[in-house]
């Protein structure tokens, strides 16, 4: 379905670059939403769901991340990732504890609860990103992260 017909747009975007555009943050949009229906009856925001994702991936088992790296690999400012963690502290899903080598900095980790929350959801959430992405073959999803990558370092 064209983006017009979905937008409900009366006359098409006239400039092909702003239809690219619009397709491309209505596409977000879409999968945000679909990611948020997916995780609610989790009790999980998308957001909580990249920060625990992120805390598994991308440090060892036994380590964290500290609030700085989050912050940096979630796109989002300090104070921001400050009160997320503090949501996330009480309802068990991490814990915050002073880096060993720096005790100005936390290093976040993943509770037990929120270790296996994710190894519940993980899988699930696999199979869906696979269902929705299957309409493109493998080509083109590489296709698809180049030309995605190639506008960001444009920006």
């Amino acid at each position: 379905m064209s983006l017009d017909v979905e937008l409900g747009l009366k006359k098409p975007v006239a400039l092909l670059a702003h239809e690219a555009l619009l397709s491309t943050y209505f596409t977000a949009s879409c999968l945000r939403k679909k990611v948020g229906h997916f995780l609610q009856p989790f009790g999980l925001t998308d957001v909580q769901f990249n920060l625990m994702m992120l805390l598994k991936h991308q440090c060892g088992s036994s380590e964290g991340l500290t609030q700085a790296q989050l912050s940096s690999m979630m796109l989002v400012n300090r104070a921001n990732i400050t009160t997320l963690i503090d949501r996330m502290e009480k309802s068990d899903l991490v814990t915050r504890t002073s880096a060993p080598s720096d005790r100005r900095y936390n290093v976040i980790v993943l509770t037990a609860y929120g270790k296996s929350l994710l190894s519940q959801i993980e899988p699930l959430y696999a199979g869906e990103v696979k269902r929705i992405m299957d309409v493109l073959m493998e080509a083109e999803q590489k296709r698809l992260i180049e030309m995605l990558d190639k506008i960001r370092s444009n920006i």
